[in-house]
């Protein structure tokens, strides 16, 4: 269905696919892997982020800090001698479209006019598991058929990642080493941080927002122990033929965090906490990977 019939149709997209795993659990991973696969269309951005914009935060894509991404992210540079006019022209209109007003349902759907032949457009954002169950009805009221894809990891294992990470890419690197207890703890509590944590409650408005056939949730651990398996069930879930990636994107890695241990006492900080969250995964139906029970969901407090 292209533009014209989705406008006449009153909606945005015939076919949405929207991941929305937390933060660190692999999702940049199934970004760069699905990307491949001729039946979906990404825009140039991976996160537009603007379902959490309209539902949750209308700062989110301001004017501000579109120019700032634009700027930083998006304005291409490039060796005329050897750029392709066609690539550069595209990123330009993207651009441009990007940096348009107003932002609403219009624009949202301006950022995938390049789609052509391909079936969904996809958006991975992590920011949209912050919806709340009434934004989902909303959404899906959008397209014709949507499809969100929710990922999960060792909760202990991601909340150490993510707090790497941010600490790499603000330029607080040297603060794994310096920290003590109280100061990680106070970091990874701050909302910003910590509610990417919150498996169970995103569960929970996914359940109450979505029918079944709309969602589907996966584990970090299982996507890494059968890469294949897991990027058939993918496909199945959209409905569209399978794909053969190349091994050598499956063996790649991205946005990997620094390199340094996790102090000893980093996992006790949340041990109540995550072991809480365990549970609610448990009562939403899903059965752990063992590594989780190993490592991060024995609420020893409760014995």
């Amino acid at each position: 269905m292209n533009a014209d019939t989705n406008a006449k149709s009153g909606k945005l997209f015939s076919h949405l696919f929207l991941s929305i795993g937390a933060m660190k659990a692999g999702t940049t991973w199934l970004y760069a892997v699905l990307a491949r696969h001729p039946a979906l269309h990404f825009a140039m951005e991976k996160e537009i982020h603007y379902f959490y914009h309209r539902y949750v935060d209308q700062s989110q894509l301001n004017e501000t800090r579109r120019l700032s991404e634009a700027r930083n992210r998006y304005l291409p540079r490039f060796d005329p001698a050897t750029a392709n006019i066609d690539a550069v022209r595209h990123n330009l209109h993207w651009i441009a479209n990007y940096l348009s007003r107003p932002v609403d349902d219009f624009w949202y759907r301006n950022l995938f006019q390049m789609r052509d032949k391909e079936i969904y457009a996809c958006d991975f954002s992590n920011l949209h598991a912050l919806l709340p169950a009434a934004a989902w009805p909303r959404v899906a009221g959008h397209t014709d058929q949507l499809r969100v894809l929710y990922t999960m990891r060792d909760p202990i294992k991601r909340l150490w990642s993510h707090t790497k990470f941010h600490l790499q890419i603000s330029g607080q690197i040297e603060n794994l080493t310096n920290w003590t207890a109280a100061e990680f703890e106070g970091f990874v509590r701050q909302p910003h941080i910590w509610k990417n944590a919150e498996y169970g409650e995103v569960l929970r408005n996914l359940r109450d927002g979505l029918p079944k056939q709309s969602r589907k949730v996966i584990f970090y651990e299982d996507l890494h122990r059968d890469q294949r398996g897991i990027l058939r069930q993918i496909e199945t879930f959209l409905e569209i033929e399978p794909f053969h990636y190349p091994q050598a994107l499956l063996d790649r890695r991205f946005t990997e965090s620094v390199k340094h241990p996790m102090p000893e006492f980093f996992a006790d900080l949340f041990a109540r906490d995550v072991a809480r969250i365990c549970r609610e995964v448990e009562q939403e139906g899903f059965e752990l990977p063992q590594s989780w029970s190993a490592n991060a969901c024995a609420d020893q407090s409760l014995s």
